[in-house]
């Protein structure tokens, strides 16, 4: 089983620069229905940061929640991978990614993505283990 980082491994500054870009997002949820908005942050490997935030809808099933705006705004923006992701509750608190979205993160960013967990820093392979991705299909 994969090593969570270290300290020393870990940049405070960029988690706290992607903590801010997280809440930021989250302040733009559309959440009338549940008032509970998300705000998600990721750092890409060429650098950039990409931001999604949930969007719900009378039609519940509909809702899109923040990491999948994120993940649009990775492909839409030049692609590449995911190497650090973070999401935010109303109250700015981190919290945990669902299944479906660990799902697309995964997809994203491989084993190796390091994921701000309500635990801590952990790689994705511990956040979703034995997830089942691109590499399969090869």
């Amino acid at each position: 089983m994969a090593q969570t980082p270290s300290a020393h491994e870990v940049d405070d500054d960029l988690w706290q620069t992607l903590l801010a870009a997280a809440q930021e997002a989250m302040g733009r949820a559309y959440a009338p229905y549940s008032h509970y908005p998300v705000g998600a942050a990721a750092l890409v490997d060429d650098g950039r940061t990409v931001v999604g935030c949930n969007v719900e809808n009378a039609a519940y099933g509909v809702t899109l929640c923040a990491e999948c705006g994120l993940v649009s705004q990775l492909h839409i923006s030049g692609g590449g991978r995911l190497t650090h992701f973070v999401c935010v509750n109303r109250d700015g608190a981190v919290i945990m990614p669902c299944g479906r979205c660990r799902q697309l993160l995964f997809e994203n960013g491989g084993r190796d993505l390091l994921v701000w967990t309500v635990s801590g820093v952990r790689r994705m392979d511990q956040v979703l283990p034995d997830a089942f991705g691109p590499d399969d299909l090869a």
